[in-house]
């Protein structure tokens, strides 16, 4: 095998929340620990996410470290901070956490195979740099890997394109443009409300309508962040781990046929409009989840909503259409500020792709099925991404029998906890396939990451240089992640969760939904039980 350039106890991939978390941690016990990014600076999705209006979608201080270190001196100034901010928050982390020292950036990871001589991982990198490492953990995330839909003549046009995620971090001057969307995600939302007042026309392309909630914005001043770090700062962040979505609410306790069509209105009213945001579903009654005719009633109060903005009747149907495209929370909802508004703009035009869908990308612009081709200046891809698994399988690692990760997930993803998978020893994964992974990311990351920091530490405390877990095992977690989506409506014709927005990919259950109160009790549960599911061997 290829002599390493370096030997690690531990490499991790990716410098964002997880990235950080498990260096600053690892390092902290004593172990040999590196970061390998490809990006330019730490912040992960937060260094990608750099396209007009991109911001967060969970309020703070829920969406942050929990370390008291980090927060007591750090200020927000919005409820939802932009990229900016949150470039600014991870390098405030920086200066607490020191972890800029021990990583390397425009170094990114594209193969990795195990030596089974040494129970340690041979990684390589871009630039034919190899290390040797006992443990090998991918902090990738979920959404690293974009996708592009196979569009005939992408290659051809002449104007400016670009995917939101890999907006150049210079920026792009967008006034007076002929500007195109394709694609009404969380991105997509995001980017169309920012770019319409600016562009001289914008044409946005939909496929599927997003079912958004109203983001209700608002400042921070510093008295009160004072207060709220004084009274309920540890607070929130302890019930975050109390709350099925990892955030500090959770849905209502009580179905809503046990209430009367008066109780549910001024409920949905009130959630509406004291707070907005993700809590219209997920802090709404409990049955939204399963009962397909509440969750159609709240489809119509979110229509009824939508319609009082929108002006043209056309667009009011494209947009929120009286069947609904899918169940509410099929999807993760998108938080809007002006969306729906925008749709009353004289230079704004949307296409119905599921009428009239997009033929070939010209030199000039996009043609559809109607015949009309439509000259742009700039085109934006807002198509999301190859998530939960993407951002692992697009890196060449070989297992114990030779078959990459690629090759084994294509024909179904197994993991056991989302952490980890059979015949690739020492390899852990956090916030990706398997695992609680919808829900609040920094929530997520820590529970995993400590998980897997205590595990580290055990198997070297006791000289063990192996851990992988039983195929059996991984199986009944499948089955524990399968019952989990079972129980809830998430029959998407372009679902996320079910792997269906990316063509040739298997639909089948992604992610636990079973809780963050229920995960960490089944992660716990394994680890006082010796690691129950897993070999753990020495050589």
């Amino acid at each position: 095998m290829t002599s390493p350039n370096l030997i690690l106890d531990v490499l991790c991939v990716g410098a964002g929340f997880a990235g950080i978390f498990e260096l600053y941690h690892l390092r902290s016990l004593g172990y040999s620990v590196k970061v390998f990014e490809a990006a330019e600076d730490i912040g992960g999705v937060w260094w990608h996410n750099c396209y007009p209006g991109a911001r967060v979608d969970s309020i703070i201080p829920v969406y942050e470290f929990s370390d008291e270190k980090i927060w007591k001196d750090w200020s927000w100034s919005e409820i939802y901070p932009d990229w900016k901010e949150l470039r600014r928050y991870f390098q405030h982390v920086d200066e607490k956490l020191n972890v800029r020292k021990d990583i390397v950036f425009n170094r990114r990871v594209v193969s990795a195979k195990w030596n089974a001589d040494e129970d340690r991982w041979l990684i390589t990198s871009q630039d034919g740099f190899v290390v040797s490492a006992r443990f090998f953990l991918l902090c990738v995330g979920n959404n690293s890997k974009i996708y592009i839909p196979d569009i005939p003549g992408l290659d051809r046009f002449r104007g400016i394109c670009y995917h939101t995620a890999r907006w150049p971090q210079e920026g792009i001057d967008l006034d007076g443009k002929r500007v195109a969307v394709i694609g009404t995600g969380a991105s997509g939302v995001q980017v169309i409300q920012d770019v319409a007042p600016r562009a001289s026309q914008l044409t946005v392309y939909q496929r599927t309508p997003n079912i958004a909630f109203p983001m209700r914005q608002k400042s921070i001043d510093e008295e009160t962040l004072r207060k709220m770090k004084q009274n309920v700062y540890s607070m929130i962040h302890r019930r975050r781990r109390q709350t099925s979505g990892g955030h500090n609410f959770s849905s209502y306790p009580k179905n809503s046929s046990d209430a009367t069509a008066e109780e549910r209105f001024l409920f949905y009213e009130d959630l509406w409009d004291r707070t907005g945001g993700l809590q219209v579903f997920s802090a709404n009654y409990q049955d939204i989840r399963w009962n397909r005719q509440a969750n159609d009633e709240l489809y119509e109060f979110w229509r009824s909503k939508v319609l009082e903005r929108v002006q043209s009747p056309r667009m009011q149907e494209i947009l929120a259409p009286k069947i609904p495209p899918h169940p509410i929370g099929a999807k993760r909802p998108s938080l809007e500020v002006t969306y729906y508004d925008t749709f009353n703009l004289p230079n704004i035009e949307l296409v119905d792709l599921t009428q009239d869908p997009i033929v070939e990308i010209t030199e000039k612009g996009i043609s559809t099925a109607d015949g009309c081709e439509r000259e742009f200046d700039l085109i934006i891809l807002a198509t999301g991404f190859d998530a939960m698994t993407g951002g692992i399988t697009q890196i060449d690692i070989e297992g114990t029998n030779g078959i990459s990760i690629s090759e084994k997930w294509a024909k179904g993803v197994r993991t056991y906890l989302g952490m980890m998978t059979a015949d690739f020893p020492n390899m852990f994964f956090i916030y990706g396939p398997g695992a609680p992974s919808d829900a609040n990311g920094p929530t997520s990351i820590e529970i995993q990451g400590e998980w897997i920091n205590t595990c580290i530490k055990d198997m070297m405390d006791k000289g063990l240089t192996r851990i992988e877990p039983l195929r059996e095992a991984e199986e009944e977690w499948r089955q524990v992640v399968a019952e989990s989506m079972a129980a809830r409506l998430f029959d998407a014709p372009t679902s996320v969760f079910l792997g269906r927005n990316i063509p040739g990919k298997i639909s089948e259950p992604l992610l636990y939904f079973g809780g963050i109160p229920k995960y960490i009790q089944l992660c716990r549960e394994k680890m006082d039980s010796e690691y129950k599911g897993f070999s753990r061997t020495s050589s």
